[in-house]
């Protein structure tokens, strides 16, 4: 395994939405069916072909765990019930003091969910009739997938895509990116082998993919206004409206 290099190339928006939707299926819980995935290497291809055509670089795809058990344990042990119950490193972005920035984690949570709802999204119902947690890795990665969907529409249809390039900007530098890098740096503390090197590999590579879109966002759209940092006075400065 070696690091990828970070990009600065936003990519076309249907690559990007495969990107974070292959991301969302890695990161829910395990099935057996995308277990069988990786091991026929259809996910990688898939996930290796939008990469490139966002990046422009190969993704240089680790070898899986072969037993779905293994597999399975080494996610429990990583991201749910790890050293005394708790997980070495919590999918749930409210988990992490560090990324509350003193809020409570319900009104973090509400502030992720407020992003969904001015799409008209909520959390979805499992098959085990649980509500997802918002601020799951695996649901802010859908969401990702879902304003790249949208732009990619309005796009195709010679309409102005702007306020959902804004979104994924505003998305990701206040949510997605933050949790992808305190989740990698909290995996450095797992043992070799957990989770599987797919996934250890996926969250790293993703941070870097995360700021390298905010990069390449900023870039068409002006610079990320951190909302609960007071606006300078008298600047010029790009609308962070999404429509």
């Amino acid at each position: 395994m070696y690091p990828v290099a970070p990009s600065t190339r936003c990519g076309p928006p249907r690559a990007r939405e495969t990107l974070w939707r292959l991301s969302a299926l890695a990161f829910a819980h395990p099935s057996k069916e995308f277990h069988s995935a990786l091991g026929a290497g259809t996910f990688n291809a898939a996930f290796g072909a939008a990469w490139a055509e966002t990046t422009g670089q190969p993704w240089p795809a680790p070898a899986p765990t072969d037993d779905f058990q293994v597999f399975e344990a080494g996610y429990i042990a990583a991201f749910l019930h790890g050293r005394g119950g708790k997980p070495f490193a919590s999918l749930l972005a409210g988990d992490h003091l560090a990324l509350l920035a003193g809020l409570s984690r319900p009104v973090f949570m509400l502030n992720v969910a407020r992003f969904y709802g001015h799409f008209g999204l909520r959390a979805a119902t499992g098959d085990e009739g649980r509500t997802d947690e918002p601020d799951h890795l695996s649901a802010m990665l859908e969401f990702m997938a879902v304003l790249c969907h949208l732009e990619a529409r309005a796009q195709e249809r010679g309409r102005d895509c702007g306020s959902f390039q804004r979104a994924q900007r505003d998305f990701l530098s206040r949510f997605l990116a933050p949790s992808l890098t305190e989740i990698s740096a909290c995996l450095g503390a797992c043992a070799p082998g957990m989770p599987d090197p797919t996934l250890a590999q996926l969250v790293q590579d993703l941070a870097r993919l995360a700021d390298g879109q905010i990069k390449a966002l900023e870039a068409r759209t002006g610079p990320y206004r951190d909302p609960e940092i007071a606006a300078a006075p008298a600047c010029s400065v790009p609308q962070t409206l999404w429509g």
